[in-house]
């Protein structure tokens, strides 16, 4: 299978739902989907179910666990968050590349089960920045602001394990960085060989 799935993960606050965000609705990318996540935390005022996530509850949650439904999934800040193996495989099957929205945690999952994935990270432009972020786009209350700033260096630190990194401190610059990514991996050899095999073949034979 030579479509790919993007994995973008950053610390609250660093703007990769809203990345994510631009770059689908102006349809920057051509062939490319997101994937809808699991989640067992509430629905916040302007999410819909089946659009932002599947909002469901623990139990229901837990019971997929244990029918090994999920390519991955984590717990972070006490709620359960997953991405559907069966939905992955299907988008992937297509023929279209899938950007999934997930944690470092996930992403250590599912670089094992899927090695040729590509990872990218974001991190704010400064701490201060990230903070402001996090309290402008208020959408969490002031206790879980704070555990998410406790846990940013936790988070961060694991930049490393990632492919790619993208500083979002000039967010045109970070979508453009984010289009430049999918646009270089598509280049591949093996990929374009795949994709143009025809006409390669056409061409050599022609000589």
């Amino acid at each position: 299978m030579f479509n790919t799935l993007y994995m973008i993960s950053a610390p609250s606050g660093a703007g990769k739902s809203s990345l994510l965000q631009r770059i689908l609705k102006k349809k920057l990318i051509c062939n490319i989907q997101l994937s809808i996540s699991y989640t067992t935390r509430e629905i916040r005022e302007g999410e819909l179910h089946k659009k932002h996530y599947f909002f469901i509850s623990k139990e229901k949650f837990q019971n997929m666990i244990k029918n090994n439904y999920f390519l991955e999934y984590a717990k972070v800040f006490g709620n359960y968050y997953g991405t559907s193996k069966k939905m992955i495989e299907g988008i992937l099957s297509a023929g279209i590349d899938v950007l999934l929205d997930i944690d470092w945690q996930g992403a250590q999952q599912i670089r094992r089960k899927i090695p040729n994935s590509c990872s990218i990270f974001i991190l704010p432009p400064s701490l201060k920045e990230l903070s402001r972020r996090l309290y402008s786009r208020r959408q969490d209350s002031e206790k879980i602001i704070t555990k998410r700033l406790l846990q940013v260096h936790k988070e961060m630190v694991h930049y490393i394990e990632y492919d790619y990194l993208i500083v979002n401190d000039c967010f045109d610059s970070a979508v453009r960085d984010l289009q430049i990514i999918v646009e270089s991996e598509r280049l591949r050899i093996n990929k374009q060989q795949f994709f143009h095999n025809t006409l390669i073949k056409n061409l050599l034979n022609n000589l």
